[in-house]
């Protein structure tokens, strides 16, 4: 990485989220429980999706890569985060930058596929459910999780070859406490007008473009099953109304991180903090509070567990 890029710009300087003692230990235990949250709720949503076999179907599969997908999402960020509350000189190398902006974006990118294929699997469930386990096969469940992989990666590596070709030779404080296109591209040494649009477009507008199409099939859905039977959609509004959740939370703080032109250091943290921090453990509580076979295999799970111990 050093034959690619020949700038002076070495190291990056992070932005701190606190100035005060009692503010720094507020944040410590925030975050700190917050990422074991993340760490054990995601980590039990794959285990008993693993080892309990009535939910080796379609839905708990994608559930199952989601919950990985949230907590590699957090990863990137969340303990570095903590790290940096208690340091001084907050600053992060060139190429640990770099590799932080591309699993951020190869984990997003992989997340947005991921709704959209859950979306698609509740489309057909609630609405071709007869033909469900023909179209929802296991074949075609592992093609469209690779599908979303191949589609992260190809998203992440798009803006990423730019990048880190361009030339660091000024002012390096990215502004924020981690590193994202956007901003380490402002501290180019160039006209990189061009470059951010590639960005906006690469990232802003395809997570608007995906929001709005992610709720106007649910929308789709919820019509298609009141049309059909006025009894069942009130299930099918409670089933879907989780999916809606954990949409808008995933997306809402993507649009305005990427897409919205008056950006603000306060409300750039807050976003940012909901993206990695809150999404993450709330989707496990999404998820499996309001899912029936969850709780039923989670519960078995950890008799099953306890009882193996004793």
């Amino acid at each position: 990485m050093d034959q690619v890029n020949d700038s002076v710009v070495t190291e990056f300087v992070l932005l701190g989220l606190a100035q005060s003692l009692e503010m720094q230990f507020f944040l410590l235990l925030f975050f700190s429980l917050f990422y074991v949250g993340i760490i054990l709720g995601n980590l039990f949503i794959v285990l008993t999706v693993i080892f309990d076999p009535h939910l080796h179907s379609p839905m708990y599969i994608l559930l199952a890569n989601l919950s990985l997908i949230d907590l590699s999402l957090s990863s990137t960020t969340v303990p570095r985060l903590i790290y940096d509350l208690f340091t001084d000189c907050k600053v992060v190398s060139f190429h640990n930058c770099m590799i932080q902006m591309f699993f951020i974006h190869v984990t997003g990118g992989v997340e947005m596929v991921l709704l959209t294929v859950m979306a698609y699997d509740r489309y057909t469930a609630i609405c071709k459910p007869l033909h469900y386990l023909t179209i929802m096969n296991p074949k075609m469940c592992v093609l469209l999780v690779v599908a979303a992989w191949v589609i992260g990666v190809i998203h992440a590596m798009s803006q990423f070859v730019f990048v880190i070709n361009l030339p660091f030779c000024g002012p390096n404080n990215v502004g924020s406490f981690y590193c994202d296109f956007p901003r380490v591209i402002k501290l180019a040494c160039m006209d990189t007008y061009g470059l951010e649009f590639v960005v906006t477009a690469n990232s802003g507008f395809i997570s608007m473009g995906t929001f709005f199409f992610l709720i106007v099939s649910y929308i789709f859905i919820l019509v298609n099953v009141r049309r059909h039977s006025s009894n069942d959609l009130s299930k099918a509004f409670f089933t879907l109304s989780a999916h809606m959740t954990v949409v808008v939370l995933f997306f809402a703080p993507c649009v305005f991180l990427y897409v919205w032109p008056f950006p603000t250091k306060s409300l750039d943290k807050f976003f940012a903090i909901v993206n990695f921090v809150v999404t993450p453990v709330l989707n496990p509580a999404i998820y499996t509070l309001r899912n029936k076979d969850m709780k039923v295999a989670m519960r078995s799970f950890v008799q099953c567990y306890f009882r193996n111990r004793l």
